[in-house]
């Protein structure tokens, strides 16, 4: 006893020791030591196998509450106009991130098997969807798109899901190819991707949806890379790509007097650049650090769809260069750790499925970021996770929950959540868990203690 009593405050203070020893030494090291030393620590941290996992957890979790505040501070003027209450898309957008984050969980839950079981019913029912869209008295028009099917309370956007659909079907479809070893062959490699493809892009253009149709594209390209496509196929089929868009921009006038407006800085007469200039002027009353949360002048009317395609522009009028350099680093680590997904695995469908998941969350991003910036054409794409949309916010949230199934099956993941409830003994018998295992079943017997018993029949 007395041996077990005097190891303890040694084996503390040796600790103590060690530790005070190796910060002396950190102090006492030059810079470029430290910086070393800090690379390294990084690097550790970065390395281990559940950062990933909690990389995206805590991005979307701090994006989903600052576009909760952001929805809510740009909303208020239009909802005032439009008669309805302050908070009521805020309301919509609330219920929209709760809905998210069940679909979230749901999915972070679901196992391998039973995911890529879901393929086809999924691809299906949107297919069916997008057909129902586009027959003329069933699909709803919102905004110059017929993109929506009105269910009554509320209404949904099937070209949301259509992104989901192709991350699953392609995702299963090259995972067989590569099992069957036929992917080395381009005809195998391109269909039937490529048509099935261009059929949900097609159902999608016939409502006039140009940014979603982008994504989806820019999708496909993210798959071709990660599987391996030749230079000249990837080229090939890049090329194709651009003379369609090139046709399917000119074509339309509206879409070509967007295409001009890309680096507009002052109003021209004969080119309609209100939104695009408004953006601008939202960024550079901002500042360093905004105007304050709420305090925004340009969505009293000078700044459309403040609280949809352009909130990345109100969040730089409201709270600065460093609000939009937070969304933009939680943006980075989001795609950081989707690529650790997709390349820490051995199984095709989940690299391929983390690939295209992370490309499409990180290509909607750009667009939208791009065309408030004034860098890219105003495509009509929300920020994933953050702009408001119920439709968006479900299936961005429903990819995020495939992310984190992923970066939960792991081999070293799997380790990692093994050896918690080791950790969690080890703290238990620590001396701060000790104390607090020793007090807490007190309390709760005397808790019990003070409640009348029941007398026994």
């Amino acid at each position: 006893m007395a041996g077990q009593g005097t190891a303890g405050p040694e084996r503390s203070s040796s600790k103590f020791q060690v530790i005070s020893a190796s910060t002396a030494t950190f102090k006492a090291a030059d810079p470029v030591t430290r910086l070393r030393a800090f690379r390294a620590r990084v690097r550790y941290l970065l390395d281990r196998p559940l950062t990933p996992y909690y990389l995206i957890l805590g991005s979307v979790l701090l994006l989903l509450v600052l576009g909760l505040g952001m929805v809510f501070s740009s909303s208020q003027i239009l909802a005032k106009r439009w008669d309805l209450p302050m908070t009521f898309f805020f309301r919509k957008q609330l219920i929209a991130v709760l809905l998210g984050l069940g679909l979230m969980v749901v999915f972070a839950r679901t196992p391998l098997k039973l995911m890529r079981a879901m393929v086809y019913p999924v691809l299906f029912g949107v297919l069916g969807a997008l057909v129902l869209v586009a027959i003329p008295g069933i699909g709803t028009n919102v905004g110059g798109n017929q993109n929506w099917l009105d269910l009554g309370s509320f209404q949904i956007q099937p070209s949301e899901f259509a992104k989901l659909a192709l991350v699953f079907w392609a995702s299963d479809l090259l995972a067989r190819k590569q099992r069957t070893r036929t992917l080395d062959q381009w005809k195998h490699l391109l269909v039937p991707l490529v048509p099935g493809t261009l059929l949900l892009v097609l159902l999608i253009m016939i409502g006039g949806d140009m940014g979603t149709t982008m994504i989806l594209v820019a999708m496909l390209f993210g798959l071709l890379w990660l599987v391996g496509a030749p230079l000249r196929l990837f080229a090939a089929t890049l090329g194709i790509a651009v003379v369609a868009c090139t046709a399917l921009i000119i074509t339309v006038p509206h879409r070509l007097d967007r295409l001009a407006c890309i680096g507009v800085t002052k109003s021209d007469p004969n080119v309609n650049c209100y939104q695009a200039l408004h953006g601008l002027y939202a960024f550079a009353a901002g500042g360093p650090f905004g105007s304050g949360l709420g305090a925004g002048v340009e969505k009293w009317g000078q700044l459309p769809e403040a609280h949809t395609d352009f909130i990345f522009a109100a969040l730089g009028e409201e709270l600065g260069l460093v609000g939009t350099l937070s969304v933009l680093g939680l943006f980075a680590a989001l795609g950081y750790a989707g690529i650790r997904v997709a390349g820490s695995t051995k199984d095709p469908f989940v690299r391929y499925a983390a690939g295209a998941a992370t490309t499409w969350i990180m290509a909607q991003a750009m667009v939208n970021l791009g065309s408030a910036l004034g860098l890219l054409p105003i495509a009509g794409v929300p920020l994933p996770l953050f702009s408001y949309g119920g439709s968006a916010m479900l299936s961005a949230m429903s990819a995020v929950g495939v992310l984190l199934c992923f970066a939960r099956s792991s081999p070293g993941a799997k380790a990692a959540l093994a050896a918690r409830p080791l950790r969690l003994k080890r703290w238990a018998n620590s001396r701060f868990g000790s104390v607090l295992t020793r007090v807490l079943p007190r309390r709760t017997t005397a808790r019990q203690a003070a409640k009348p018993k029941r007398r026994e029949r």
